[in-house]
């Protein structure tokens, strides 16, 4: 568990880095990414921004390469608009959380149908 300004800058990097992405970043392959979370290190040198990107496979991959290729750009405009004592060294991850939930939720609609698809989830189960 982190200090309170480690938190407060994992979610000022979080928020401008969304923001920068939105609004200077021209690169096709992050059309579609979004910022799910950011860890700072405690001594707030390093900065491991969590990403979420549609597509397949390899366009999330892509959409990772573009971010890493971004990186020193991300690092000055932060810097431009944060003052902090050392701007952090950005590390980029996939964040495969959003898409896990997402495949539970089909097996679960899936289980529902298998079961009859008892729309209320009341009662009138069988007797097997």
């Amino acid at each position: 568990m982190g200090s309170r300004r480690q938190s407060r800058v994992s979610e000022l990097i979080h928020r401008e880095i969304s923001s920068l992405l939105q609004s200077k970043i021209k690169d096709p392959r992050l059309s579609l990414v979004t910022v799910t979370a950011v860890e700072t290190s405690p001594d707030l040198r390093h900065a491991h921004v969590y990403i979420s990107a549609m597509g397949t496979e390899a366009e999330r991959r892509e959409a990772l390469k573009g971010l890493t290729h971004a990186a020193g750009f991300l690092r000055h405009e932060l810097g431009a608009h944060l003052s902090l004592r050392y701007m952090p060294e950005l590390t980029f991850h996939l964040d495969e959380s959003l898409e896990r939930g997402a495949r539970v939720i089909q097996l679960l609609q899936e289980i529902r149908e298998e079961k009859g698809g008892d729309e209320g989830g009341h009662g009138q189960q069988g007797t097997s």
